[in-house]
């Protein structure tokens, strides 16, 4: 779920959407918290996810676009 919310948050971002992309983002935020494993992709995707949230607050879709993606690569890694 987090990785599909991150996702999504990225494509909304890519089209200039800060506002979707901080929806998508803060689901992806509560599934990856929520999720309750120890692993560095794990820790490494919430963090890029609080920056997207952060950055598409402040309008600035293009840096929060990066952090959604990479979110979803580290928490593509995560098993």
């Amino acid at each position: 779920e987090a990785v599909e919310h991150a996702k999504e948050a990225a494509a909304h971002g890519k089209q200039g959407h800060a506002d979707a992309l901080v929806k998508h983002a803060e689901g992806a935020l509560h599934h990856a918290e929520a999720a309750g494993v120890k692993n560095p992709h794990l820790d490494e995707g919430i963090k890029h996810l609080k920056e997207a949230v952060e950055h598409g607050k402040a309008g600035h879709a293009d840096v929060a676009t990066q952090h959604a993606e990479g979110a979803v690569t580290h928490l593509s890694e995560v098993k």
